[in-house]
C-alpha cells in the first residue's frame, strides 16, 4: 500500500479555519506530520483530535528551510508536502495509493485547484497550478528561499503527475492579502541584497497589474481578479519599497541622502 510509505507534512500557523478540511482528507495516510509555528489561535488543539497526527512545535525560519526541516521529520523517505489550507481530493488519494515509488528519482506533481471565497479562480495566474508535492527526501528538497519555494530537482530528475486535483482554499477573507503583503515583503526584505529606484519600482508595479488583470486574463474572473491584480501590485510595490527605504535611510544616517 503506497499510503504506508508516503508521508503528509504541513506547516502551520494560526490555520483554525481550514486546518480541519486537511486533516480530514489525510484520514488514511497512517501518520501525518503537522509542523506548527507560534499559532495563537485553535490550530493546536485542533490538531491534537487526530489520531494520525504527529505534532511538532517549533520556529519559523522561512518557508524553504521550515518545509526541509519539516520533512525530516517524516518516518518514512517519501514525503507529501502540503500546507494548511489545501485537501486531497479522493481521485488524488487513489492516485497516491497506486503511485509507483520503485524510482526514487521520480517526483511527482499535483494540480492544485485555487479558490477565492469558495468559488475556484480560473484565470490571473492561478488557474493552471501543476506543483511538485510528492518526493523522495534522499534526492529532493525545498529551495532554500524565505519565499515562493519549490522543489529543487537533480539533472537525473523527471516529473509525473498524479491524477485528481488538490484544493486549495487559498483565500477565505480578503483581509488575507494584507496579511499576506506584508508578510512575505518582511521575508524578502530580510534577504535582500540590491534596491531598485522608485521610478522603477513604479513601473514593476504597474507591470504586475497589467499581467494580472490583462495578459493572464484575470478581468475574466471578474471581481475577484481585480482583488488578485491589485494585491499583486500592492505586493510588488511592498517588496522592492521596503528595501528601497531601507538603504535610502541608511543613506540619510550617512549624511548622503538621495
Amino acid at each position: 500500500m503506497a499510503l504506508s510509505d508516503i508521508t503528509p507534512v504541513i506547516i502551520a500557523h494560526n490555520a483554525e479555519a481550514t486546518i480541519e478540511s486537511t486533516l480530514d482528507s489525510l484520514a488514511a495516510f497512517p501518520r501525518v506530520v503537522v509542523y506548527e509555528n507560534g499559532s495563537t489561535d485553535q490550530t493546536v488543539q485542533l490538531c491534537h483530535t487526530y489520531d494520525n497526527v504527529h505534532l511538532v512545535q517549533g520556529g519559523f525560519i522561512g518557508f524553504g528551510p521550515t518545509k526541509n526541516h519539516a520533512a525530516s521529520l517524516a518516518e518514512t523517505d517519501w514525503v507529501f508536502s502540503l500546507d494548511a489550507d489545501e485537501a486531497v481530493s479522493d481521485e488524488l488519494l487513489r492516485s497516491l495509493d497506486s503511485a509507483d515509488l520503485s524510482d526514487l528519482n521520480v517526483a511527482y506533481s499535483v494540480d492544485r485547484h485555487n479558490f477565492f471565497k469558495g468559488r475556484r479562480v480560473r484565470h490571473s495566474g492561478w488557474g493552471s497550478d501543476w506543483l511538485v508535492r510528492l518526493y523522495h527526501r534522499g534526492l529532493h528538497c525545498f529551495t532554500e528561499v524565505q519565499v515562493h519555494e519549490i522543489i529543487s530537482l537533480t539533472p537525473g530528475s523527471s516529473i509525473r503527475r498524479l491524477r485528481g486535483p488538490m484544493n486549495h482554499a487559498a483565500v477565505t477573507e480578503i483581509s488575507q492579502f494584507l496579511v499576506k503583503i506584508d508578510r512575505y515583503s518582511e521575508l524578502r526584505r530580510a534577504e535582500a541584497r540590491r534596491s531598485y529606484p522608485a521610478p522603477l519600482i513604479l513601473g514593476k508595479t504597474m507591470w504586475a497589474f497589467f499581467r494580472t488583470y490583462v495578459l493572464r486574463l484575470g478581468f475574466l474572473d471578474g471581481w475577484r481578479g481585480l482583488v488578485i491584480a491589485v494585491s499583486n501590485s500592492n505586493g510588488t510595490f511592498y517588496k522592492y519599497m521596503k528595501v528601497h527605504a531601507d538603504r535610502a535611510l541608511e543613506r540619510e544616517q550617512r549624511g548622503n541622502p538621495e
